[in-house]
């Protein structure tokens, strides 16, 4: 896997954090919360022990051959012969929710989410740094793979279909596992363009520790975005039987070209991603009136993204980004002109029944994101008459953070092992059915279905995980089945890290 220790200095680096986590007699999600007296603020929340609980939860989710230093380690080896039936190395990456598929698409964002939470926040992060990178080298390592054959992407290992017809352990696997790839012949712009964009970004993550793994990693990004540009067609039309209803795109494939030419941009700062963003913009959806972020429609994420090269870098031929985001979020924030978003009664952004945490997580961090390039700018939003200050952002993005972890009608966590009180039955096969150690016998594929209809509490901690949430109304049933509000979510999980690393050092608990 990638590493950031290639000199004498790093090696010293990795003994002093290897003391620093010998000096802990409980795993860091068990630890006992961090009280700062002299810190002037008070903080509701241990916005600490959830990032290090945010990034533990990749843990739970991988696919391959584990290392020695898993922390959850009631998971266990899995997909060991995935890519064999294509004659390729598909082993590792990520499951990307309760179920036991890698989809690629899902998988790349989730990759550029995280990286972006390293690169924004990283300088904060300290202990949870190195945690962090090893759940971003997890991804691209499985990436390169994807991506080793030129003009072709391997998009999926699994069916979707056989495996939701069972209930079963990842370690159990016995449904096809199958692989679909893009080419020229059936591209799949969406899925090649969020490639590109998690390989830039994560070049940036790794550019200081380990510059030769950066290099490889911007090269293939380079390369893949080519082929995504030039070889143009959705996905969801050339495997619509594989990828829909799971992961269909509905934005189109112009949002990931222009949100990938924009992290080139910024991992390469070659005129030729500005070029080709001053050219296409427009055709690209930069001015588009959607104000939704996550793994299928990428235009807000491009817009926030583009304006720190104006606001920050003083790029003056990418202002209109500028506008493009303050326009994002005057249809978010309460109480202006523009507003268009929904609150449930208890205040959380409410955009959808199914996973509507997703949408919490990623617009919060575009909102402390947005704060951060205003405030280096000395700038404001203004919708109307009434001035939104990158303090305002950050107070609305603190608000959706605190009702994730608690501040709700239910007194409900939605992170899996912080707080009091959390889901105890999410719609997850290897949290839900006993581990391994201690039921060795295979399970079979139906038998989990008397576990997964139960209302047992899953046996297995799925420490960190981040649940699809409550209703329009505030309700949240736990129940196993219903994967709309219980099943967690890598791209869940992935814009969350840099937002709590934010209210961590904000609150003096970094």
């Amino acid at each position: 896997m990638a590493s950031c220790s290639s000199s004498t200095a790093a090696m010293a680096m990795a003994i002093t954090i290897f003391l620093f986590l010998l000096s802990f007699v409980t795993p860091v999600f068990l630890a006992k919360p961090v009280h700062h007296a002299h810190h002037p603020r008070f903080a509701s929340h241990n916005y600490r022990d959830a990032l290090a609980k945010s990034i533990i939860y990749f843990e739970g989710q991988r696919s391959g051959k584990l290392p020695s230093s898993q922390r959850i380690t009631w998971r266990k080896d899995s997909g060991l012969s995935d890519g064999k039936a294509m004659g390729v190395d598909l082993v590792g990456g990520y499951y990307d929710a309760g179920d036991n598929v890698k989809f690629g698409f899902p998988m790349a964002f989730t990759t550029t989410m995280l990286s972006w939470s390293v690169i924004e926040f990283g300088g904060l992060m300290k202990g949870e740094l190195l945690n962090a990178k090893q759940a971003i080298g997890w991804a691209t390592e499985y990436l390169l793979k994807a991506t080793a054959h030129p003009d072709t992407i391997y998009v999926q290992v699994g069916d979707a279909g056989s495996d939701h017809s069972c209930w079963e352990r990842p370690e159990d696997m016995d449904t096809p596992r199958s692989v679909y790839k893009i080419d020229k012949n059936t591209p799949g712009t969406e899925v090649a363009a969020e490639t590109a964009a998690a390989l830039a970004a994560a070049s940036l993550v790794f550019r200081k520790c380990n510059p030769s793994y950066s290099k490889i990693l911007i090269k293939r990004a380079i390369r893949v975005f080519a082929f995504a540009d030039k070889y143009r067609g959705s996905y969801s039309n050339g495997l619509r039987k594989v990828v829909c209803p799971y992961y269909c795109s509905v934005s189109g494939y112009e949002d990931e070209l222009l949100w990938g030419a924009a992290w080139l941009h910024r991992a390469t700062k070659n005129p030729t991603y500005l070029n080709y963003i001053q050219r296409n913009g427009q055709t690209l959806g930069a001015a588009e009136t959607d104000n939704t972020f996550g793994w299928d429609n990428k235009h807000v994420g491009a817009r926030i993204l583009l304006s720190k090269s104006f606001l920050v870098q003083k790029l003056q031929t990418l202002h209109d980004y500028k506008s493009h985001a303050d326009n994002y979020i005057c249809s978010l924030i309460p109480g202006t002109p523009a507003s268009q978003a929904q609150y449930t009664p208890g205040g959380l952004l409410f955009k959808m029944d199914d996973s509507n945490m997703q949408y919490v997580t990623s617009t919060s961090f575009l909102l402390v994101t947005y704060a951060k390039y205003l405030t280096s700018a000395r700038m404001v939003v203004k919708c109307g008459g009434v001035v939104i200050t990158p303090k305002r952002l950050r107070n609305v993005a603190k608000k959706q953070v605190d009702y994730l972890l608690g501040d709700n009608p239910l007194k409900m966590s939605y992170m899996v092992g912080y707080g009091a009180r959390y889901p105890q039955r999410i719609h997850h096969r290897g949290s839900s059915l006993p581990s391994v150690a201690n039921h060795p016998a295979k399970i079979q594929c139906r038998d989990g279905f008397s576990v997964m209809n139960s209302q047992s509490p899953n046996p297995n901690v799925l420490v960190g995980a981040v649940v699809g949430g409550p209703d329009e109304h505030d309700r949240f049933p736990d129940e196993r089945s219903d994967y709309e509000q219980s099943e967690p979510a890598t791209y869940i999980n992935a814009p969350l890290v840099g937002t709590l690393t934010y209210l961590a050092h904000s609150f003096g608990q970094l």
